[in-house]
């Protein structure tokens, strides 16, 4: 039985640049049946955001924004932390719970982003293996 991130999480990510539109974000996440799009927002060190539905739901079509009109960078949340691979489902449970997270990049020893977990990620794994207890 597997409990850890490395296990769980999608990979490759998809990410967008900050100023591409939300139409373009938008289109990726139908296109991939995904629910979010990591966001770099790099200049020397390794740091991202992140869009998500809620977001798009929240800030484009209840504030009735144009999401071709409306860069990634205006909606996004960010810089985020990210997770390690090699967390338990667990402890990446209790960081995303702590910080309101549904969503959370996963990156290597050196920043560089290797996954991305969700929620409902979590939750496949607990409801398919039952839940594991940390030792």
């Amino acid at each position: 039985m597997t409990n850890h991130v490395r296990d769980w999480m999608s990979s490759p990510v998809v990410v967008v640049d900050p100023d591409s539109s939300v139409s373009h974000a938008m289109t990726l996440m139908r296109r991939r049946n995904i629910h979010s799009v990591v966001v770099d927002i790099s200049e020397e060190n390794p740091s991202f955001g992140i869009v998500t539905t809620t977001d798009i739901r929240d800030k484009i079509v209840a504030e009735g924004r144009n999401p071709a009109e409306t860069t990634v960078r205006e909606i996004m949340s960010g810089p985020i932390i990210t997770g390690r691979a090699d967390w338990t489902l667990a402890e990446c449970s209790r960081v995303m719970q702590k910080h309101k997270f549904h969503h959370l990049p996963i990156a290597d020893e050196n920043g560089t982003l290797i996954g991305i977990i969700s929620a409902t990620d979590i939750f496949m794994a607990v409801e398919e293996q039952g839940w594991i207890e940390e030792n």
